[in-house]
């Protein structure tokens, strides 16, 4: 699988830890940034992030901040992201087979390196489940208010 990560500065060694992971899953990883653990702006990673995985670039993303919140309302301000902020395996698994997630956001403060792997394994390995999920995944993407 083609994958996107990026982060904050908060999330730096999160990121490393989980691209590396994935590389040796043999999955082809982009890593979007940052490279080092200076301060910058989570909205600037998660709309990179973002645009690569609406424009298809990559088939899922990763994204990772202190908490997992503010990069998760970042990359789903684009319609074609559904963006599923987890915390243990179960919840990376819904949000793949109910929601059809194409990101999943963690909190490198709140989530360990082992949970985080687990987490991520949970996410790719489950399918969207279809059926009586596929309207209302719908209607994320295509709001009528």
């Amino acid at each position: 699988m083609r994958i996107a990560i990026a982060s904050d500065h908060a999330a730096v060694d999160l990121k490393a830890t989980l691209r590396e992971y994935l590389i040796e899953a043999g999955h082809e990883v982009a890593d979007l940034g940052p490279e080092t653990a200076d301060r910058v702006d989570y909205p600037d990673y998660g709309y990179k992030l973002a645009s690569v995985v609406a424009d298809g670039t990559v088939q899922f993303g990763v994204a990772l901040c202190g908490s997992g919140i503010g990069i998760s309302i970042a990359v789903n301000r684009d319609p074609a992201c559904r963006c599923a902020l987890v915390s243990e395996p179960l919840s990376a698994a819904l949000a793949r087979e109910h929601n059809n997630a194409n990101v999943i956001a963690m909190g490198a403060r709140l989530t360990g390196e082992d949970m985080a792997k687990a987490c991520l394994d949970a996410f790719l390995s489950t399918e969207f489940g279809g059926g009586r999920h596929a309207g209302r995944v719908d209607k994320l993407s295509n709001p009528s208010f």
